[in-house]
């Protein structure tokens, strides 16, 4: 590890986190950017992230501003010509900032932002490196993790910044649901779906980005009918504009009535229903993210190509199946059996919402209810 210089980082006023990945990412970074805040009171925290990554940033109270950027070394970046990654490090050298810290999963390169930043000009650069960074980086700590994951991804960025001296008592994801998605929510969505708060339901989220971390839309259409029937629990799906297809098939396979919103929500809006809602049951995917950052349990149906991203600081329930293969990374089954996911049953799914329900919400399940919770742990 190097640190040259602890002090300058404690007088750092404008100060850079770098993080160019999805919305559970940046989620998953919120509190260490919280240690930057707490620790350097008088700095000014930029966020540079990718388009799904500002999304999350707007609201985020630590960061005060964003800058959006795709560059060539991230895996769903646009394709563009170099004109515009001058822009973005021109305008990076614009704003003047004292330091910077990029953030990156362990499976990443640090140097292509580290190299971005040299010629942006900020003195201070601080990341994880799997090789010797040289001057690319002022300050650095040596890449631990490069076969598997040893850390969940939150403490992996708290122990980052914590090198130079940032640090937090308050390590819960953060995201500030706006006053008006949550009336929204509240006063048009809830009623409409015919859902009174106070009672059980259920939010489900059967989409993720990868195909390798979807569990099969029979599995949650069967767990769906099963609440809905046999608990009397209101079932409302979600998902993006992209995941309406799934959504509706996983809907039409469900024998009992519930509500789609799929492509309805904005994220502020998706963070408010989630916020009122007693429980989520997901795929590994940013609404599990959202959902522990609004405190609301979770029933996560885990795919075990990434390991370090359970929900983080709230009650859940984590299902998947151990393989061999685990800790793959890969956005395809590259054996094509999805045995962590496939292997996972609707029985397991349906007894961990209703104990993870009566444990959160003091609803106990009845003798039946009770019995099925016995045979599935058995």
């Amino acid at each position: 590890m190097r640190v040259a210089d602890p002090a300058a980082w404690r007088d750092a006023r404008e100060i850079l986190a770098v993080r160019l990945d999805s919305i559970g990412d940046v989620l998953m970074t919120t509190p260490a950017m919280r240690a930057i805040r707490d620790s350097a009171r008088r700095a000014r925290l930029t966020l540079l992230t990718s388009p799904a990554g500002a999304a999350v940033a707007r609201h985020v109270p630590e960061i005060d501003d964003v800058i959006v950027y795709e560059p060539p070394w991230m895996k769903h970046s646009k394709r563009h010509d170099a004109v515009e990654d001058l822009a973005a490090i021109a305008e990076v050298r614009s704003r003047g900032f004292d330091a910077a810290v990029v953030f990156t999963v362990h499976t990443q390169s640090a140097l292509p932002a580290a190299l971005f930043l040299y010629l942006a000009g900020v003195p201070l650069r601080l990341a994880h490196a799997r090789e010797n960074p040289y001057d690319l980086l002022t300050d650095w700590v040596p890449e631990p993790e490069l076969d598997e994951p040893t850390r969940h991804e939150v403490r992996r960025q708290l122990d980052l910044v914590a090198a130079v001296g940032y640090t937090t008592d308050e390590e819960h994801l953060s995201f500030r649901v706006p006053d008006v998605a949550m009336r929204l929510v509240r006063d048009e969505v809830l009623p409409a779906a015919g859902i009174a708060l106070g009672r059980p339901w259920v939010v489900m989220s059967p989409g993720a980005t990868a195909p390798s971390r979807r569990w099969r839309p029979s599995g949650f259409a069967e767990v769906a009918t099963r609440l809905a029937v046999e608990d009397g629990w209101p079932i409302v799906l979600t998902g993006s504009s992209d995941e309406i297809d799934l959504v509706e098939t996983v809907r039409a396979q469900t024998e009992a009535p519930v509500v789609s919103l799929a492509g309805q929500l904005d994220l502020a809006e998706l963070a408010a229903l989630l916020a009122v809602a007693p429980l989520l049951v997901s795929s590994n995917s940013g609404p599990v993210h959202l959902a522990a950052a609004v405190a609301t349990p979770v029933v996560d149906v885990y795919a075990l190509t990434n390991l370090q991203h359970t929900p983080w600081q709230v009650p859940n329930r984590v299902l998947s199946h151990d393989v061999p293969c685990r800790g793959c990374r890969r956005s395809i089954c590259p054996l094509g059996h999805h045995a962590c996911l496939e292997l996972v049953t609707p029985d397991q799914v349906v007894a961990a919402a209703r104990e993870l329900m009566a444990e959160t919400t003091g609803e106990t399940p009845s003798a039946g209810e009770r019995a099925s919770l016995e045979a599935v742990s058995a």
